[in-house]
């Protein structure tokens, strides 16, 4: 298996070998010899996404690796318990039975895709010819209701963003600074979010409807798994924070209340603003959140989950600490990233300084014309190009908004600088505008576009 270096060079990580090169090199090596194969994502409302890629006709590990890749990206970005292939049957066989059943690193998204969201088994399915599923897909209408006085709240591993309008004028919109990743305690998160809801609502004569946007995996505004609440037990999850919204909606008299994934929320703020379809949301935050609105205007099933997708196929990329799979974009694409970045650029904080307060810090030495930010940022920029460029093989993306906490600031002109030339010089068939809001929007922006998420009638 080739891999190819960038074309522009991450300045402080000269090993990143970026997945779209690598894809671009194995489809070129295998012209005149390709042997095609069918992937199926199936999922548990009945949604089933089909995929069709080329695979070489001879070399097994080169095909084992890139197929135990494209699943990967499949898993995360898709989403679905069973996954169909028609493709050798030993190859088949190979990621089902040695790779998905005794590689440590894929026990972690096979209770992710299985139980925790799905509530079945992850299964991966030989399925040759007639046996293979067809495509059935869904889409949903997300957002963009107006009137009325709504409350929002944007949840950040750093802060809740919360936000409140009247009849589309704002009243409210505010930073709450919490810290809920290593919490035990389910109080501590009950107490952060009813307290930004309730300093919004405030503002307002009532309250008609709340919108939420928060990073995890939302399903009838219940989490199955969200980072937020890795500290607290199994049990503490079950009793006190899977039901969390239901109860806060009804001590706000039952009103509509709707909960979506931050990247969700992040792509239809682009659409909003913008007056545009075919966008992906990105928001470079505690973790990296992703969602997509489609050509009509809505979202799809997918869970939109790239911080879990590898875009670096070295196999001593940096490992994600969570999932423990290397390559991942949350390593790549969020706060993570620069506090990765740190110790190659020369900048060094105490131990016991936090992810958040360290970004603060660059941000803040990036101001004073610090030389060293400038590779942090110029690195991340590389990162971004490249990982879009790879997105783009499943995604039909027009406009990318940018969004999170890491944009912040001059640097994150330089990101979408950087990544604009990554684009233009290894990629010059895409064309895909990469846009930042302006500063306000960049910080309270999900937690605008949150608010329209429930439907309500003006008073």
């Amino acid at each position: 298996m080739e891999l190819i270096p960038p074309t522009i060079t991450p300045s402080l990580d000269p090993d990143f070998r970026p997945s779209a090169l690598a894809w671009r090199a194995f489809a070129r090596s295998i012209e005149g010899k390709e042997q095609p194969i069918r992937i199926a994502i199936e999922q548990g409302d009945g949604s089933t996404y089909v995929f069709e890629r080329n695979i070489s006709r001879a070399d097994l590990a080169v095909n084992l690796r890139f197929l135990e890749r494209e699943v990967k990206f499949l898993l995360w970005a898709v989403g679905g318990f069973r996954i169909h292939l028609d493709a050798p049957e030993g190859l088949v066989a190979l990621l089902r039975d040695y790779i998905y059943r005794y590689d440590a690193n894929r026990l972690f998204d096979r209770e992710v895709m299985g139980p925790t969201i799905y509530g079945r088994p992850c299964e991966i399915v030989y399925a040759p010819g007639s046996e293979f599923p067809s495509a059935s897909h869904v889409t949903l209408p997300l957002g963009r209701h107006a009137g009325g006085c709504r409350v929002a709240i944007d949840k950040g591993a750093s802060d809740i963003k919360a936000y409140a309008e009247h009849d589309g004028v704002t009243t409210f919109a505010g930073e709450f600074k919490w810290d809920p990743k290593p919490q035990t305690d389910p109080a501590y998160h009950n107490e952060h979010i009813r307290n930004a809801i309730a300093a919004a609502a405030a503002t307002l004569p009532r309250v008609d409807a709340i919108g939420v946007s928060s990073a995890g995996v939302y399903i009838a505004n219940e989490p199955r798994i969200a980072s937020l609440f890795r500290g607290l037990s199994r049990e503490d999850f079950e009793r006190e924070i899977v039901p969390m919204y239901h109860r806060i909606q009804e001590e706000y008299g039952g009103i509509p209340l709707v909960v979506a994934n931050d990247g969700a929320v992040s792509a239809l703020a682009g659409s909003m603003s913008l007056n545009r379809n075919r966008v992906l949301g990105v928001a470079f935050g505690s973790s990296l959140a992703a969602g997509y609105v489609d050509g009509a205007g809505n979202i799809t099933t997918w869970l939109d989950e790239l911080a879990f997708v590898p875009i670096d196929m070295n196999p001593l990329a940096p490992a994600d600490e969570w999932s423990n799979d290397r390559g991942c974009g949350v390593q790549y694409l969020s706060q993570q990233a620069v506090n990765r970045l740190l110790a190659p650029a020369g900048i060094v904080f105490p131990a016991e300084m936090g992810v958040p307060e360290r970004l603060e810090h660059v941000q803040a030495l990036h101001k004073q014309g610090d030389p060293r930010t400038a590779n942090i940022y110029q690195t991340i920029g590389v990162y971004f190009g490249y990982a879009l460029a790879h997105y783009a093989n499943y995604y039909d993306i027009g406009t990318v908004l940018v969004m999170g906490r890491v944009t912040t600031g001059q640097g994150g002109d330089i990101i979408l600088q950087v990544a604009n030339e990554v684009l233009a010089k290894d990629f010059p068939h895409l064309s895909i505008d990469i846009r930042l809001p302006d500063e306000a929007s960049r910080r309270v922006g999900q937690a605008a576009a949150a608010a329209s998420l429930p439907p309500v009638k003006p008073a």
